[in-house]
């Protein structure tokens, strides 16, 4: 498999508000719906359909919610041999509610993906990988073991710190590539976020202290980019590389996944050999794409779309008439 996944599944548990409720407040949302999503299944799911081939490592419970998300990994043509019900744990549930203006809260019900284990990833899982597309939604510990195991393997190890966590250098000292968005990134540099957003390229250029690469997503202002001097042809000693690269702007209907198809896209391109600002690129048609989609697993778009997509913003190159 050229990408290995390891991380969370669960149900999204969906409800729209007209406004996100105070503090002991009972407050009317509209219809209910249930989508799979989990962001270890969604970052799966998301490279699937961006054209990767897909492994997942993982836990639900043996329970109608874990069927359904094993089946909907399959579907997608994901490899699911190691995704394993357990019959003493529920499934992972997040309970999410989305307001007018497409932003969203998020609950967490881990259930089974808590009992996701170093001890239960193998050496075997990461063979043949080239990428490893990590998250923080399982233990920290066994997260930390698949960023190990995967840099053993020769995979590059790409971390979304998502939930975010602090994190130490000695943490991330697998990590080949670190993906965060502004307050991720504030937390591990102690740059204030307003100032982030002012600067995003010397702040993700912060971020190669503590790892080779990384990549900063700034909404629909795109992504900002950095690979330290070591990774670079500047030579050990040298001034980080960075770069921004533009969002697409759309009409957002539901940002819950527009992280999560990113990252499953950076992954594909990285995992077929692109440099750091065409990865950034696809991956920020992908985002852009999802938000504009209700649902988790249900937003995430196809190669086909995500080409489409940039093909009809691509700067034309014909002269113009008279």
């Amino acid at each position: 498999m050229s990408i290995v996944v390891v991380g969370s599944l669960n149900m999204d548990l969906v409800v729209s508000v007209p406004r996100f409720p105070l503090a002991g407040e009972t407050l009317l949302g509209g219809d209910y719906a249930r989508h799979p999503g989990g962001k270890g299944a969604n970052q799966a799911v998301a490279a699937a359909r961006a054209g990767g081939a897909i492994a997942m490592v993982g836990r639900v419970g043996a329970d109608a919610f874990g069927e359904a998300l094993t089946r909907g990994l399959q579907a997608d043509g994901v490899r699911t041999n190691d995704v394993l019900a357990l019959p003493d744990a529920p499934t992972g549930v997040a309970f999410i509610s989305i307001d007018p203006g497409a932003q969203n809260t998020i609950i967490v019900a881990p259930g089974a993906n808590a009992r996701l284990a170093p001890g239960d990833l193998e050496p075997a899982h990461f063979a043949g990988a080239r990428v490893v597309l990590l998250q923080l939604e399982v233990p920290l510990e066994t997260t930390l073991q698949a960023a190990r195991l995967g840099r053993a393997a020769g995979a590059r190890v790409v971390l979304n710190l998502a939930p975010a966590q602090p994190l130490t250098a000695a943490q991330l000292a697998d990590v080949d590539l670190l993906l965060v968005n502004e307050t991720e990134a504030a937390g591990l540099t102690g740059i204030a976020v307003d100032e982030v957003a002012r600067a995003p390229e010397r702040a993700v250029a912060a971020l190669t202290a503590l790892v080779p690469s990384a990549v900063l997503t700034l909404g629909a202002a795109g992504a900002a980019w950095a690979e330290a001097a070591a990774a670079t042809a500047a030579g050990p000693g040298g001034p980080a590389v960075s770069g921004l690269v533009p969002g697409f702007p759309v009409t957002a209907v539901d940002t819950t996944a527009a992280g999560d198809a990113f990252a499953g896209a950076l992954a594909v391109r990285l995992a077929g050999g692109a440099d750091l600002a065409d990865a950034v690129r696809f991956a920020n048609a992908a985002g852009a794409l999802a938000a504009t989609q209700a649902g988790a697993q249900p937003s995430l778009p196809s190669a086909r779309a995500i080409a489409a997509f940039l093909d009809d913003r691509r700067p034309s190159t014909e002269e113009p008439n008279g």
